[in-house]
């Protein structure tokens, strides 16, 4: 059992918590929660730790048969952890690497493409949305808030695991690569001539969104094929990059769903 906060391991794993950097550099992330580890593939898994009183409570149904896995004291837990109440487990997962041509591989392939996005719970919110509305991935311009931060990472509530993903340094050419492939590409812009629910998502299809506060640049904006806005009643100018993600989404699903409904 782990019974100081001086211990290697747990000093890493603050570490892992804090630092991007180091994060980067091992490929692994930290997943906190009995639902995130019961989630996390299992070959992904580099280590679990529990608190004292946790596998107490829990050691009849948690599976730990062939992991590697280590007893902290829950004052010691708690010191390792990100959250202010841990449930009392966590692991170190292995990041999965994507390309875009995995996420090109389905037909009519729907997928967002995020430029410079700040805000954790925001990601979080468009990798859950994502995985309901079955979209083939996500891709984040290397200016975006990091995936693997703590925050995101509780926010996909599992589906980090489930929704494949990519950074990349051009989000313009990135642009200029799906329209090659065939991808019809919608910017969320407030200068949009048309509502988002007035063009047709059916075939391939990628959204741009963009920062919380600024927008999409000019240059990724330029890239699109049309510029659509979500119309807005009172006084309110622009909606939640997580909401408006995941209206366009669901549009998309929505028709999909109808076209295979019908055909």
């Amino acid at each position: 059992m782990i019974t100081s906060t001086a211990n290697q391991q747990v000093k890493q794993l603050i570490q892992l918590n804090k630092k991007r950097k180091l994060r980067d550099e091992r490929g692994v992330f930290v997943a906190e929660g009995l639902k995130m580890f019961e989630e996390a593939p299992r070959d992904r898994i580099e280590r679990v730790y529990v608190s004292e009183s946790f596998l107490g409570a829990h050691r009849q149904e948690l599976d730990l048969e062939g992991l590697s896995w280590e007893v902290m004291q829950d004052s010691v837990f708690r010191a390792a952890s990100d959250t202010q109440t841990p449930q009392g487990i966590l692991c170190i997962v292995r990041r999965r690497q994507y390309g875009l041509e995995e996420l090109l591989q389905a037909e009519n392939p729907l997928l967002l493409l995020l430029e410079n996005l700040q805000d954790p719970g925001n990601l979080g919110t468009i990798l859950r949305t994502a995985e309901g509305a079955g979209a083939a991935g996500v891709i984040l311009s290397r200016g975006s808030v990091d995936l693997y931060n703590p925050k995101t990472i509780r926010s996909t509530m599992g589906s980090i695991y489930r929704v494949p993903t990519l950074y990349v340094d051009d989000p313009v050419r990135t642009a200029e690569r799906l329209r090659e492939r065939g991808i019809r590409t919608f910017a969320a812009h407030l200068d949009g001539e048309r509502f988002y629910d007035q063009e047709d998502y059916t075939g391939g299809t990628a959204f741009f969104i963009g920062n919380e506060g600024a927008g999409l640049t000019d240059g990724l904006a330029g890239r699109a094929d049309a510029l659509i806005r979500i119309p807005m009643e009172g006084r309110v100018e622009s909606l939640n990059a997580g909401v408006a993600a995941s209206l366009l989404m669901y549009e998309a699903y929505r028709q999909k769903r109808n076209k295979t409904l019908y055909i």
